[in-house]
This record gives C-alpha cells, structure tokens and sequence, in this order.
C-alpha cells in the first residue's frame, strides 16, 4: 500500500523526501505523471486542518471544477466520467448502507469501507494524471481522512461527490 501512495504522490510531503516518484510532463504515461502538490492553486486549504468542506459544498463542488477545466486546458476532455464512475459508484454503496441506518457513528465495517474507498481512489491517482489532478483540486482523501466514525461527514462527502460529478457533466465534461 505504501508502494500506491507513493506513485500517487501522497507520500513523505517533506521537501528532503528522495522517495516521491519523479515527475514526467503530463503526456508521458510513464510512472507518476504531474506537478507537486505544493503547487495547486486556489484550493482550500491549511496545513493544519486540510480541505475543509463547507455547507456551500455545492458552490465549492462547481469552484472546483471550474479550476480543474482551467489547469487542465485541453486536457480536460481527457478527464471523463469513467475515470472515476468505480470511485463514485463505491461512494453510492457506502452511502446507501450509511442512511439506511440511524446511530449517528459509523460502524467499524463501515469505516472499513471507506478506508478501502481511499486505497481506490490513491490508485486512481496513481493511474491517471486527470484523476489525481481532480482528487488533489476537490480535496478528497483529506475529506475521507476527516470522516472519521461521523455518519453525517460521510453523508456530507457522498453528496459533495455527487456534485462534482454533476459540475463535471454541466460544465462539459465527457461521460
């Protein structure tokens, strides 16, 4: 596991780390494709607390895509639906068995899910430049990170989710 978060670029955040994967243009498919994270603009974020989802989630879900559509440029199109519709159709799952019942802590098998849901998505990111571009943008896995055993966060993140998909597909995003 640690192997995957490394070719995410999710390892040793510290500038002396000789570990990070080298970084190729985003053309090259050749091992870990993108800029540093230290190099993202315009996201929400403090070193202390991370991404911090607010109750406007939708306004940052459409902020966010918007921002990915400019650093992305052309490559936007690149960026489909698909990519993430494994992600997006786990988070449905979770989010399912997450309403369907009435404590307000997740179980310890649910946590077990959504743990799983963060190796999905460091893969993802692993595997395509555009995916780790939107995971980074959209703050996800700090998100994920923040759940916790709260059943409101989760129900909180699956609908953030929801509308970044939605902004991607409103804003012209492929399918």
């Amino acid at each position: 596991m640690k192997e995957a978060f490394r070719k995410a670029g999710l390892e040793g955040k510290q500038p002396s780390d000789k570990s990070r994967a080298k970084e190729t243009p985003p053309g090259n498919r050749s091992g870990y494709a993108g800029p540093p994270p230290a190099s993202r603009s315009g996201s929400t974020r403090t070193a202390a607390t991370g991404f911090i989802l607010r109750d406007d989630y939708t306004r940052q879900a459409e902020q966010v895509i918007q921002q990915l559509r400019g650093a992305l440029g052309s490559r936007y199109k690149d960026f489909t639906t698909s990519k993430i519709r494994n992600i997006l159709a786990q988070v449905s799952e979770i989010y399912n068995d997450v309403i369907a019942g009435y404590d307000d802590v997740l179980s310890a098998e649910l946590q077990g899910r959504i743990e799983y849901l963060k190796v999905r998505l460091v893969y993802e990111c692993g595997r395509e430049y555009v995916v780790k571009q939107f995971v980074d943008r959209a703050g996800l896995l700090d998100l994920l990170n923040n759940i916790g055993d709260s059943r409101e966060n989760f129900k909180k993140f699956a609908r953030y989710m929801e509308a970044l998909v939605a902004y991607h597909r409103f804003l012209g995003g492929q399918d």
